[in-house]
């Protein structure tokens, strides 16, 4: 299953996911100017980036919503990222957050498992319950080596509005929607001991995060809010197991790398890689 994958590359790299969430803002002119198109700019930017790192981190997520921005030609770079990490036998997660009735979910899976837009793992959400938003996905969990990052606990300052809500008995809705996520997870384990469904919990807002670990102990983790977001490193052990199971994703902070440089312009990637490897030590630092 691709979560035995997934474990193994974080054995062998460390926990860091290189979000690909590329503004266009983001590329420096000088790099820019080479291009005719933003969408060229951005995907030569992406494989830029992912030659210069793709032996120290474990993974890519990108964040569909930065290119559907740009119409046509920002899908083409966004398909075409996809392909290059595919290309470079890395793991792809693809950010895209669909939550819909079945018959729509269903498409979204073919959309997004197969073809132009085809990832390792997709992200959803769940809120219209377990037999619309997570079912239609699951053949291909099971027939098709992927995987799902089901959003539990976001990072965000709003996730506060519904996700700490609390039923009679004081659980949170976030906890609820672990709880019944792990259920799920628990039938399609990997042999590395954690589930190909697996669950976005953010890295902030950190007080209850070893309760919840416990209530999703097979459920492999996406954690964003890393850094610009306020996440450090000793949040992130709280959500490991035997110094597994997570990875830690970073956008800004390992995109932007190159802006904390004396002329980093002229060599963003190689930027963007100490700063992955910066981000990897620092969490294997409080790993015991």
């Amino acid at each position: 299953m691709i979560v035995d994958k997934l474990y193994k590359e974080v054995e062998q790299k460390g926990h860091v996911c290189v979000g690909l969430d590329t503004d266009y803002s983001y590329i420096p002119n000088i790099f820019a100017k080479n291009f005719s198109s933003k969408g060229e700019a951005i995907y030569n930017f992406n494989k830029e980036i992912i030659d210069e790192t793709y032996d120290v981190v474990t993974c890519y997520k990108v964040q569909i919503a930065y290119y559907e921005a740009f119409g046509i030609e920002g899908l083409k770079a966004y398909s075409d990222t996809l392909k290059y990490i595919k290309q470079k036998g890395c793991i792809s997660i693809a950010d895209i957050k669909r939550g819909d009735i079945a018959k729509t979910a269903e498409m979204y899976a073919m959309g997004h498992f197969t073809g132009d837009f085809e990832a390792d793992y997709i992200t959803i959400n769940p809120y219209m319950g377990v037999n619309d938003s997570i079912e239609p996905f699951i053949s291909y969990v099971q027939n098709n080596n992927k995987g799902l990052f089901v959003l539990v606990r976001t990072s965000n300052k709003g996730a506060k509005d519904f996700q700490y809500i609390k039923n009679e008995n004081c659980n949170p809705l976030y906890e609820i929607v672990g709880e019944k996520l792990e259920e799920l997870a628990m039938k399609n384990m990997g042999n590395c001991g954690f589930s190909s469904i697996g669950a976005v919990v953010g890295c902030t807002n950190n007080e209850e995060g070893v309760s919840l670990r416990k209530k999703i102990k097979s459920m492999f983790l996406l954690i964003p809010g890393y850094g610009a977001q306020g996440g450090k490193a000793e949040d992130i052990v709280t959500y490991l197991v035997k110094g597994n199971g997570a990875v830690v994703n970073s956008s800004r902070g390992i995109l932007l790398a190159y802006k904390k440089e004396e002329n980093g312009e002229n060599n963003f990637a190689k930027c963007a890689r100490n700063e992955a490897i910066r981000m990897r030590d620092d969490i294997r630092s409080y790993i015991d």
